[in-house]
């Protein structure tokens, strides 16, 4: 279905305000909005979280009486769940909003590995939070979305939350935004400098998306194993607190966190976390391309945020910037040479290989790989 007909029935109904987080379920809508009404404007913002979304969507019904959308992933129904359940909630305030949720990992449907609980249990999250559902697929026409459309407003004016569940091409558009950046480094070649500037024992834990798989594909290229590497297949913006307990634990080895800035954005309160425990052996590398490019490419909530600035002032040991290969060698120099914690922010342009595969390894066999090199390297 065009995504076009959703976005007009909403303003057609009054919902004149737009947020979440992207999806590539959802890049349709997310394309849409971004070519309609950019981001970071009155009618649409790219929030930093799905429960920052909820809150947005909050405010927004306070102040005009009218519901907001809310977009996400179904991975995302975790961070909502908390807003969704105490404030949003009939038995609370009552303040009604529609989440459109693409339905990754959908029972029936190959996905990847940390989509398919989440797809298992999306439908009984909804039904135990009390909100009304629909699906939209691909063989949803225009009358039986007006149909669910006007089931679910009818819902939303008794002050429930209400949602469309997003199949796998279930929205499309012809809007094709552009979401390139001015950086030309790519995040696979930084990502292949920072795995070659490691030792031995150094051990790397990668966020969830397009980096773990470049990250893994490196090292297939290279014939090496993948017993240094964590791949954060999910759990998005997670990799920084696993790393600082890795770090903890293994002190007399090199500790990488391989982050992004979707992913950092996420959670920021992890930085002075990262700063209070002071791990001297910790590089914090987030790599900036200033877009969910995993899920699309729509900018993150703030183009302008200087991370290396936020970690500076959380209390970061040392805190370094670089915009291409020669500003990174350099940087890695330093970072490498001081004690950290060390945050090292990384520009790098949007975009990856068409070709990029996925780990042909399981999540519990990267798990046991790791846990292995771990005992075994602490041995020698």
């Amino acid at each position: 279905m065009d995504a076009k007909i959703l976005l007009d029935a909403c303003e057609q109904n009054g919902i004149d305000f737009f947020t979440g987080v992207p999806d590539s379920q959802l890049k349709g809508l997310c394309d849409l909005l971004y070519a309609r009404y950019g981001t970071g404007s009155r009618k649409h913002m790219v929030a930093h979280n799905e429960g920052g979304a909820i809150g947005l969507c909050a405010g927004h019904y306070l102040t005009t009486g009218r519901p907001a959308l809310c977009y996400m992933q179904n991975s995302g129904l975790g961070n909502a769940v908390n807003p969704l359940a105490s404030l949003m909630d009939p038995a609370v305030y009552a303040l009604p909003c529609l989440l459109v949720i693409g339905w990754r990992g959908e029972p029936g449907v190959h996905d990847e590995p940390q989509h398919v609980k989440q797809g298992l249990i999306t439908e009984g999250q909804l039904d135990l939070l009390g909100i009304p559902w629909r699906v939209i697929d691909k063989t949803t026409d225009a009358e039986t979305f007006r149909t669910d459309f006007a089931y679910l407003m009818a819902e939303m004016r008794h002050g429930k939350c209400s949602a469309f569940l997003v199949r796998k091409g279930g929205l499309t558009t012809v809007e094709k935004p552009s979401y390139m950046n001015g950086y030309r480094m790519t995040r696979e070649r930084a990502a292949e400098i920072l795995t070659e500037s490691g030792e031995d024992g150094d051990i790397y834990v990668c966020t969830t998306g397009k980096l773990s798989r470049e990250v893994f594909e490196i090292r297939e290229r290279r014939g090496q194993g993948h017993g240094q590497d964590f791949l954060t297949v999910g759990s998005m913006g997670h990799a920084s607190m696993i790393a600082l307990k890795i770090a903890l634990a293994q002190p007399e080895r090199r500790v990488w966190c391989l982050d992004g800035d979707g992913a950092a954005l996420m959670h920021l309160g992890a930085l002075p976390i990262i700063a209070q425990a002071g791990p001297e052996n910790l590089i914090h590398a987030v790599i900036r391309n200033e877009a969910h490019e995993t899920v699309g490419g729509m900018p993150v909530c703030d183009r302008k945020l200087r991370l290396s600035a936020m970690a500076e002032a959380a209390g970061y040991g040392k805190v370094l910037r670089a915009e291409n290969e020669d500003s990174l060698r350099e940087a890695l120099a330093e970072a490498k040479a001081e004690k950290g914690p060390t945050l090292l922010e990384i520009c790098c342009a949007c975009g990856a290989r068409a070709d990029l595969g996925r780990p042909t390894t399981t999540p519990a066999e990267n798990r046991e790989a790791l846990m292995q090199f771990i005992t075994k390297s602490s041995q020698i």
